[in-house]
């Protein structure tokens, strides 16, 4: 499963922000292509180049406009099976003529009103992920309040199936308009790593308006990760937490009357600080800014950040196994599963991928005639098999994330067709692949693997 998000990212600072990209693995909240849809063997074949763009960019008259707006273009593909280089983007800035001033980057090699940018390695969308194109846009001398116009692209890699990829034509583009208002902007903060459960952290939180205008206050949203606790609370907020499909967060909601001039910043009234939890691994707080009494901002590409941090910590997952008797004929339940038996939380927060995958292999001398929905059946070499039932084995996806002593319950039905003593098929967690995992985080992987076990012979 690769999440590609609701929409293409605007932006790597906002392509993973809790609540939206952190849904359930059945559906993702939207993260998913239509190609979760396909089947395993035809996404091992399959591939696409990207272009990431936003799809509006407003710029400033006043304030600090002669910084110009950051416009971060980049390329990615979808199928990491494949490795991709020598990407090539095209952007064509005839449309902003009158409206923006482009300055280009290292990488692009401006010739009139196009240039060509190049992207030496192609990535694949993930955690890791950010744009390789900057740019950096100023309203024109002399463009209006209003003025609009639109920078459109085109892309080519190679790799892939057939050696070569295409971005779809006509499919990427960014609207530029040149506009006035509050510009409320955050800086980014550095991840923290090597923590212990039970630390506590001062989180960097400042608001700059780099607008032509003043903000008449601001809200302010902070989202903590299930193994992170609000240690400072504020008047201005209310407290509340999420769940549901979702991971369990806490979350923040401020609103503070402070304005803020052009120019101008404002920090917290007390300064922020959280917990990490007995159960915390990878944590993040989520925290987002939009001006007060209803302004729209003139650039919200900053308007988000992400502060991360990093536990020392294990969470043991284990693979469960099953022993069932059954005659010939008769159709049987085997409970199979997976348990996260801790100490830690494991939650793919940015990615969205699933936690771990219980792979089985049907023991010899059983047919599966119903597997959980979450399994996909499998050929016994992991490729692609064409109906539900009567697999010779199976990969059950687990939600994006495992709570400690989590257990999740796989009930198989198996007809037993002849009676193989001690017929043993393998249970093993894997991370979606047909091997099996290793998970950073867990001191036990001994017990990822076990056996569902049919008609065992009793012990002498």
């Amino acid at each position: 499963m690769r999440p590609v998000g609701p929409v293409r990212p605007a932006s790597a600072r906002r392509t993973v922000r809790l609540g939206i990209r952190a849904a359930a693995a059945a559906a993702a909240a939207g993260l998913l292509t239509a190609g979760l849809a396909a089947p395993a063997f035809a996404q091992e074949q399959t591939d696409q180049l990207w272009i990431q763009a936003p799809g509006e960019q407003k710029l400033q008259l006043g304030g600090d406009a002669s910084e110009g707006s950051p416009l971060d273009i980049g390329l990615y593909h979808d199928n990491d099976n494949f490795t991709v280089t020598d990407g090539r983007l095209s952007v064509d800035i005839s449309g902003v003529a009158g409206v923006a001033d482009v300055t280009w980057p290292d990488n692009c090699a401006p010739t009139g009103t196009t240039a060509l940018c190049t992207v030496p390695e192609v990535p694949v969308i993930g955690d890791a992920y950010s744009p390789q194109v900057h740019l950096t846009l100023r309203a024109a001398d002399g463009a209006a309040l209003g003025a609009q116009g639109r920078i459109t692209y085109a892309a080519v890699a190679t790799g892939g199936p057939d050696g070569t990829l295409e971005a779809p034509h006509d499919s990427f583009d960014t609207t530029v308009t040149v506009g006035s208002g509050p510009d409320l902007s955050l800086g980014e903060i550095a991840p923290a790593k090597g923590l212990q459960p039970g630390d506590v952290r001062t989180v960097p939180f400042a608001v700059t308006n780099k607008g032509g205008e003043r903000s008449e206050g601001l809200t302010a949203t902070f989202t903590a990760s299930y193994g992170l606790d609000f240690l400072t609370k504020y008047a201005e907020c209310t407290y509340g937490t999420l769940g549901g499909d979702y991971a369990p967060m806490s979350q923040a909601t401020c609103s503070f009357d402070q304005v803020i001039e052009p120019g101008d910043s404002f920090t917290l009234p007390a300064p922020l600080r959280v917990a990490l939890a007995a159960h915390a691994y990878a944590e993040r707080l989520d925290i987002s800014v939009e001006p007060g009494n209803g302004a729209t901002d003139l650039a919200d590409e900053d308007n988000y950040t992400i502060a991360a941090f990093g536990a020392v910590n294990t969470a043991d997952f284990a693979a469960q196994g099953a022993r069932v008797t059954g005659g010939v004929g008769e159709t049987v339940t085997a409970e199979l599963g997976f348990r996260n038996n801790g100490p830690a939380w494991i939650g793919n927060l940015g990615s969205g991928d699933p936690v771990a995958a219980v792979d089985f292999t049907v023991p010899e001398g059983a047919t599966v005639t119903n597997a959980p929905a979450d399994c996909e059946p499998r050929t016994l070499s992991g490729g692609y098999y064409p109906q539900r039932t009567g697999a010779p084995r199976y990969s059950c996806e687990m939600p994006y994330w495992a709570l400690p002593d989590t257990t999740r319950s796989l009930p198989f039905q198996l007809r037993i067709d002849r009676v193989v003593p001690d017929a043993a098929g393998r249970v093993m967690l894997t991370t979606g692949g047909s091997s099996p995992a290793t998970f950073p985080f867990d001191p036990q992987p001994a017990n990822n693997t076990t056996q569902l076990v049919l008609n065992a012979t009793p012990a002498a």
